[in-house]
């Protein structure tokens, strides 16, 4: 109805282009205007002004040889004081945009490595939103952002980066087992050195303890009984503990211990060899 009467009406966000007789004649902003039709004007178009996202998906390769797929998103919208050169200069605003997007990514990946474009996804952004703003502004339009979204490598790429990454951590982990192993070895070491030295210390002194003991039993001994020499008495000690010791072991059913040579008769042997290693040692104390 509105067209009949010659009104039409531009929502917000939005410009409309008049053309009359088919000629450019004004740009018309939001809100009613009126369009004699009998004089030729007419409504060609509308034109938005809302910011656009285009998603463009581009196969490429990189410096290495590795194929991957760049992702990216461009934001874009057209401006209201050149909505003129945005309705009529361009036919199709996304596929022109695309081609750029092409044309830059395709020139900027090829001179960096894998790792590189992992790490460079800002600059190359930046790169195709400039190249993106000089081409489109002639047409009337303003690049708001651009984002490198994800960078895909082939699948089999991505899993032999996987497992060297995985390579590299089991080698890491190894690594740490290893030195966390070797402490504990060495700690184990010094602390048996530690037990051996305390034991030898002990050890050393439960024989002095001894030696000393029997000396003080021999004189003791020698001077309460009169005319007994300390040969008689040390055989005596010797013929009693082998007594004692026998007596030990046949009171334990479980026992394993063997004792050689054995009878009364080799206690004598046994004690000389005692004596005199018992005397050589008071000797050296002493």
């Amino acid at each position: 109805m509105g067209q009949v009467l010659g009104c039409v009406q531009v929502v917000q966000s939005k410009v409309a282009i008049k053309e009359t007789f088919g000629k450019f004649d004004d740009v018309l902003q939001p809100g009613c205007h009126c369009l004699p039709w009998c004089l030729g004007s007419q409504v060609a178009g509308h034109l938005t002004l809302r910011v656009q996202q285009l998603d463009v998906r581009c196969e490429t390769k990189t410096k290495d040889n590795v194929f991957v797929t760049v992702v990216a998103s461009i934001q874009y919208r057209a401006l209201a004081e050149h909505a003129q050169d945005a309705f009529y200069k361009l036919s199709n605003t996304r596929e022109q945009i695309q081609a750029y997007v092409f044309d830059v990514i395709r020139a900027s990946v090829p001179k960096l490595d894998l790792d590189s474009t992992f790490e460079q996804k800002n600059e190359i952004a930046k790169v195709v939103e400039n190249e993106l703003e000089k081409a489109m502004s002639a047409y009337g339009y303003e690049i708001v952002q651009t984002l490198i979204v994800d960078i895909e490598p082939d699948d089999r790429v991505k899993r032999a980066m996987n497992e060297i990454n995985a390579a590299a951590r089991m080698r890491v982990a190894a690594n740490e087992k290893a030195e966390a192993e070797k402490i504990l070895q060495i700690k184990r070491a010094e602390g048996d050195a530690e037990s051996k030295y305390l034991a030898g210390l002990g050890i050393a002194r439960q024989r002095q303890a001894i030696v000393d003991g029997l000396r003080d039993s021999v004189i003791a001994f020698s001077v309460n009984v009169p005319g007994t020499s300390s040969k008689d008495v040390m055989d005596m000690i010797l013929v009693t503990q082998y007594f004692d010791t026998m007596k030990e072991i046949g009171a334990s059913s479980k026992s394993n211990s063997v004792f050689i040579p054995h009878g009364p008769g080799a206690v004598g042997d046994i004690a000389t060899q005692i004596r005199d290693g018992l005397l050589q040692a008071n000797t050296s104390l002493e």
